[in-house]
């Protein structure tokens, strides 16, 4: 092929690789292995725009050059395929999810496949397939018949707990589990019968049931995590979202806290999402302290404090509006405004809840607890800053120390102690000093901070009133969704001998649990699941779990499941798993720091605790790659006009306009095609009339106006992959994805710009064949400046890939190409080293030109070149010449040339001694390789 088509080149070459299976990947113990791994997609009925492959052609180029490296490299997709977008279509056109994400997930295929990626497509994966989520299930199952033993600091199988019961009673077992276990001896537990057995196990699971407070969508019919609530509202849709609680089933994720936390210091991940996900843990030392109720001496509320040292300093106490306490505590007369009170802020999520300093707001309950230590009466109130589920759901108010408590208290015009000798000022703020010495402080007046602290707690545990403790911010993780398109649950439940229902696992030889065929896939605003309405849903007659498994659950371990994606015997093999590891690069958005990335880490430290993989960790790196932006265009429409009247970008300032979103791929250079935008809108009436620029260059148009902003459908400035790739083909909106700024950064996307990446492939051809389509390729021996030019690309773009530094890369290629094409450079040894180094940017355009060498191999098979030094040492290099501070001249020399003889070569020339005008030099300064100064 003579002349450069890129539709005919890149589709040839997508289909030789996929005949030829040239991506697939095995076993081979004579290569180092390399795991690259994208986060997978959701696949959603819109399709992939441009900035979604941003990502994929990172780790794309990567996985290339880590092949031509030497390395076995794993590189595969799938797709996260369960969710809420195919079931809210299939509530709203009956349509079976499973149809929608089938036709969804084609569509990526397709148009992952024509950018050329190098994935090995056997090994696709989706986590709505029941030959994937039966594994979800097992592992969910392995779950539940573990336990977290605290002294061996790892998951156990349940029945070493049974044992440990049974030689040690409850106190034996240091385990992690749910509050208020009860306590019994060894004989007792001995005596136990098998149910009773089983009951008191439920506590202990790292899955289990419990009455949990929870994000529910009414409007959703589900129950969403933190990371789906914006502003008090749903992520997806923007319905109102309220706290509720309901029965859920809950994975035991705080047993591996501080797991979590540790083991960020054996990754490469960026600072600022470690301490995202360590702030997220929260992990703090205190103390449990508990204030008996004032005429209510069976009550006492339990306190976590960090700051336990501030005890004598308490003024007031709040409880979360969902406290189990609050009804009971609420007096007839503050009834009203107690329950006024908790209905609004069943209106806002957890999230916002902590993270709105600034409001101050709260009802008080009417009663009192008592201080511990000092007997003091302090009302009890209740505050939405607080939460249930964090802690004990009970805070201590400090003032003076606290500058929250100190705004509740100004607000609520509470007393303010001061408790330290050194805190200042408090009568305008907080001082949440640790220096000085204590005074009002009853038994630690005149202790500084350490021994007043290990003195309270010494007291609290002899006394029985608390006890030291670390705590965590962290909440054991919600299980559940209330919705049809997730993974069933392998539960059903059994009534005991009083009737009521216990969690029992199906059989795992009757797994997959496969999800049923119902008649509406509507919830009910009460969350009765839609799986309610499935016929013949119960297990040998006894009735399965209704939710289905979380969006996480099926992206907590897909990686391992690529490893050997085929096995139906085990969700990988021993070899499989030995032989991949983990993942060397992982790459997606910062949006899944305290979502995916912490319950992944989660699932995986539970299986090693298992037996069943080796690692801790299963992403040593981990890029977060920036957002590809849009470029939104914009008419501007004249307002209170008799006829819809539209000025072009030039006019807008002087009318009263209305700046409207128009179609970006209506717009080419900021001109708008006026036919295509009248037969697009059906809201500017049949002939609407435009005002165009009166002179420059634009004279005649409809200029646009345009901005930056996040790309999005609603914003008109969604720009699909498959437009580019037709018209300018793969490589080059390969080329220019990365072109457009460093990989971790967000950048807008601008179709004009792509102009100059196209015509840096067409010059690239032009090295192999003339306008005319003659073959220009020759065998002679290249000069010294082909190969500096060769050379030096190929040591920077090594350089590059290995820091990801995609963008300048293809800086340094069109550079090369250039200089290539200045030189008349048509070798055969320069080029074929170009297009290997070229071939993971550009990989249609290079397998073409390599075959058009009369290679028959492919450019995949080769080594990545190593550059020589001696190819970059320069011969010569050219001084400029300054007289006093002022370059008057540029001279060339030899890069060896001793200082000597270059002064005495300056002070010879000709342009120099005219410039020194008979003046004889002060000194002549030489700076080798930078600079020669003359001093007159």
């Amino acid at each position: 092929m003579s002349e450069f088509n890129h539709r005919e080149i890149e589709k040839k070459w997508q289909q030789v690789w996929e005949e030829n299976q040239t991506y697939k990947v095995e076993i081979d113990h004579t290569k180092p292995k390399y795991y690259v791994l994208d986060m997978f997609p959701y696949p959603s009925g819109a399709g992939l725009h441009v900035g979604h492959p941003l990502g994929y052609i990172a780790t794309d180029i990567y996985s290339r050059y880590k092949r031509l490296k030497g390395f076995n490299v794993l590189h595969p997709m799938g797709f996260d395929s369960f969710g809420l977008p195919a079931e809210q279509y299939a509530i709203q056109t009956g349509q079976h999810p499973a149809i929608t994400t089938e036709n969804n997930i084609t569509t990526y295929i397709s148009q992952l496949k024509k950018i050329g990626f190098c994935y090995d497509w056997s090994r696709e994966v989706r986590t709505s397939d029941a030959k994937y989520y039966k594994w979800t299930q097992w592992i969910f199952m392995e779950l539940f018949n573990s336990w977290y033993n605290k002294e061996s600091d790892k998951a156990e199988p349940i029945e070493t707990l049974y044992e440990i019961f049974g030689k040690s009673g409850s106190k034996g077992a240091k385990a992690a589990c749910n509050d208020e276990t009860p306590n019994f001896t060894a004989e007792e537990w001995n005596n136990f019968n098998e149910t009773e057995k089983y009951k008191i196990s439920l506590d202990y699971r790292l899955t289990y049931l419990s009455e949990a407070v929870v994000n529910f969508c009414p409007a959703l019919g589900m129950v969403l995590s933190n990371d789906e609530v914006k502003d008090g509202v749903s992520e997806r849709g923007g319905y109102p979202v309220i706290q509720k609680k309901m029965q859920q089933w809950m994975m035991r994720i705080t047993a591996y806290a501080d797991r979590l936390i540790t083991g960020l210091d054996l990754v490469d991940w960026s600072d600022s999402l470690k301490e995202q996900q360590r702030n997220w843990i929260g992990r703090s030392v205190g103390a449990m302290v508990k204030f008996g109720v004032e005429n209510k001496p069976e009550t006492q509320i339990e306190v976590f404090t960090t700051r336990v040292d501030t005890i004598y300093g308490v003024s007031f106490l709040v409880l979360a509006p969902e406290h189990e306490l609050v009804a009971s505590l609420t007096t007839p007369q503050q009834k009203e405004s107690i329950d006024n009170y908790i209905a609004e802020t069943q209106k806002r999520s957890e999230l916002d809840r902590m993270s709105d300093v600034r409001t101050v707001s709260g009802a008080f309950t009417g009663s009192y607890c008592i201080n511990p230590f000092n007997g003091e009466k302090v009302p009890i109130w209740i505050a939405d800053y607080v939460l249930a589920g964090y802690g004990t759901g009970a805070v201590m108010g400090v003032p003076s120390g606290d500058q929250r408590d100190w705004n509740f208290a100004t607000h609520f015009n509470l007393p303010i102690i001061q408790i330290l000798d050194s805190q200042a000022d408090i009568e305008n703020q907080a001082d949440a000093t640790k220096e000085g010495k204590y005074i009002n402080s009853g038994m630690i007046n005149g202790l500084e901070y350490k021994e007043a602290t290990s003195k309270l707690i010494t007291l609290l545990e002899e006394k029985g009133m608390g006890k030291g403790k670390v705590n965590y911010r962290l909440r054991d993780a919600v299980f559940a969704r209330q919705r049809y398109w997730g993974e069933p649950v392998p539960v059903f439940f059994k009534n005991d001998e009083n009737g009521n229902p216990l969690p029992y696992l199906i059989d795992k030889n009757d797994l997959p649990l496969v999800l049923p065929e119902i008649d509406k896939y509507l919830p009910t605003e009460d969350g009765e699941p839609p799986l309610g309405r499935a016929e013949g849903w119960n297990y040998n007659g006894n009735p399965y779990e209704l939710s289905t498994m979380p969006g996480w659950a099926g992206s907590s371990w897909y990686w391992f499941r690529y490893m050997d994606a085929n096995n139906d015997q085990e969700f990988a093999s021993k070899e499989a798993i030995d032989y991949w590891q983990n993942v060397d690069l992982y790459l997606g958005g910062t949006e899944h720091a305290t979502g995916h990335l912490l319950y992944s880490r989660f699932w995986n430290k539970f299986l090693k605790d298992r037996g069943y993989v080796p690692q801790e960790e299963y992403a040593m790196k981990l890029i977060n790659q920036g957002m590809i932006m849009g470029r939104s265009s914009f008419v501007y429409r004249v307002k209170d006009s008799e006829k819809v009247t539209f000025v072009s970008y030039g006019l807008k300032d002087k009318y009263d306009t209305t700046k409207l979103h128009v179609d970006v791929n209506i717009v080419e250079n900021d001109v708008l095609d006026i036919d295509k935008f009248k037969a697009t809108r059906n809201d500017i009436g049949d002939n609407p009339q435009f005002i165009f620029e009166d002179d420059g260059p634009s004279k005649g148009k409809y200029v646009c106006g345009s901005e930056v902003e996040k790309m999005s459908k609603s914003k008109f400035n969604v720009v699909n992959p498959d437009t580019i790739v037709e018209r300018y083909g793969a490589d080059t909106f390969r080329l220019y994805e990365m072109f457009l700024g460093p990989l971790t950064e967000s950048k807008p996307w601008d179709t004009r710009g792509i102009e100059g990446t196209y015509r840096f492939v067409r010059k690239l051809w032009r090295l192999f064949f003339d306008q005319n389509g003659k073959y220009l390729v020759v065998d002679a021996e290249p000069t010294k400046d082909e190969l500096k030019s060769l050379h030096k690309t190929i040591k920077k773009v090594n350089e590059d890939i290995e820091a990801f530094s995609f963008n300048t890369s293809v800086s340094s290629f069109m550079i090369c190409v250039n200089e290539l094409s200045d030189l008349k450079c048509h070798k055969k040894a320069i080029l074929e080293q170009l297009l290997i180094i070229l071939s993971p940017y550009a990989p249609h355009v290079t397998e073409e030109l390599w075959s058009v060498l009369g290679n028959t191999d492919s450019i995949t098979t080769q080594s990545f070149p190593t550059h020589e030094e001696k190819y970059l040492v320069e011969d010569s290099f050219e001084y400029p010449i300054q007289i006093n501070g002022k370059v008057r001249a540029t001279l060339n020399f030899p890069a060896d040339m001793s200082k000597e003889e270059i002064e005495k070569q300056v002070l010879a020339n000709e342009l120099v001694i005219k410039w020194l005008d008979g003046a004889s030099p002060k000194k002549i300064i030489v700076v080798p390789k930078r600079i020669v100064n003359v001093v007159i």
